[in-house]
Order: C-alpha cells, then sequence, then structure tokens
C-alpha cells in the first residue's frame, strides 16, 4: 500500500495527535511515536518493493519459458507475485494489505509501553483503520483525476508505454502539489 509520504505523515498525525483529542490514546513522546508509525509504511513499502523486484526476478529467469508456452507477460507477473506474496505473507489485495497494515500499527500501539490507550482496542482499530479508509481514497482520488486527465490531454497515449508513465508521473506530482501533499 504505496501512499504519498505526505499522506502518510498525515495519517501518522491523525493516529496520534487526532486519536488523542479524541480520547482514545495518550503518547508519552508524540513526535518520537509518529516516527514508529511511518516506520511501519516505509518497512510495508519495502516488503512490496521487494516483492515486485523478485517477481521480476523471476519472470527474467522463465522469459524464455514464457516465450515458448505462449504466456503473456501481465498474466504471469500477477501468477507469481501472488504465489511469492503468500510466501513472503504480504497481501496484494488493496483492502487486505490495509487491514494488514492496520494490524501493524494496532500491535505498535498495544505493545508500546510509552502509549496508554484508553478505549477498547477494537475500537481504536476500528479509528485506526478508518483514518487508512480515509488516505486510500485519497490516493485512488488523485489517480482517477490523473488518469482522467491524461485521457482529455491526449486519448492515444497508450497505458503502460514510456511516454504514459512519465506524463502519470509528472500530473500526479502536480496534484499532490495542487492539495498539499508534497
Amino acid at each position: 500500500m504505496k501512499l504519498p509520504e505526505k499522506l502518510v505523515e498525515i495519517v501518522s498525525n491523525k493516529i496520534v495527535d487526532g486519536m488523542s483529542k479524541e480520547g482514545l490514546l495518550e503518547a508519552e513522546d508524540p513526535e518520537i511515536f509518529k516516527k514508529k508509525i511511518i516506520s511501519i509504511f516505509k518497512k510495508a513499502q519495502e516488503e512490496e518493493k521487494a516483492l515486485d523486484e523478485r517477481t521480476k526476478e523471476v519472470l527474467r529467469e522463465n522469459l524464455e519459458l514464457l516465450e515458448k508456452e505462449g504466456i503473456d507477460y501481465g498474466t504471469a507477473f500477477k501468477a507469481i507475485k501472488a504465489r511469492l506474496a503468500e510466501e513472503m505473507n504480504i497481501n496484494v489485495n488493496r483492502r487486505e494489505r490495509m487491514n494488514q497494515i492496520a494490524n501493524m500499527i494496532m500491535d505498535l500501539i498495544m505493545q508500546d509501553e510509552t502509549v496508554e490507550i484508553y478505549d477498547d482496542p477494537p475500537v481504536i482499530r476500528r479509528r485506526v483503520l478508518a483514518i487508512l479508509r480515509e488516505a486510500v481514497a485519497e490516493k485512488e482520488d488523485i489517480d482517477r483525476k490523473v488518469r482522467r486527465r491524461i485521457k482529455e490531454y491526449s486519448p492515444h497515449i497508450v497505458e503502460g508505454t514510456p511516454e504514459w508513465n512519465l506524463l502519470y508521473r509528472r500530473m500526479y506530482e502536480d496534484e499532490l502539489r495542487q492539495r498539499g501533499l508534497a
């Protein structure tokens, strides 16, 4: 679940400061606790990046077999990624990955001795999940808007081409700046 860095900071602030104002928890040192939450996201992103790299590596090693058998690269990528994800205990389904990260954050909240909780753990977990959903919804809104802008810009640019990828990255960064997330 890759979120823009600024959005991860916002999530961290909402969990620590927002939930503190709501009377759900309190951290002895909020800034240190925010950094711990951010590190969960960084670790998750590193895991996902390693999964993608390992998938590409397996495909490179078996490119001849794919060509010989006439297997589509995209189909093979998804199948291999799913198998490797299972081995690495990484959910590839966005909703399940969000739950997995929410569980990591909840584990941190429950185990960190510098955090005091003032409500039942299921209530806190639901609030963490709601905060994550808001962030993912914003990311998906940005993605939809950028894709729509690309189609309006030039309907002839094919998704996945280097030109499309470059335009997507440029427009995505522009949208992040407009929303104050970059």
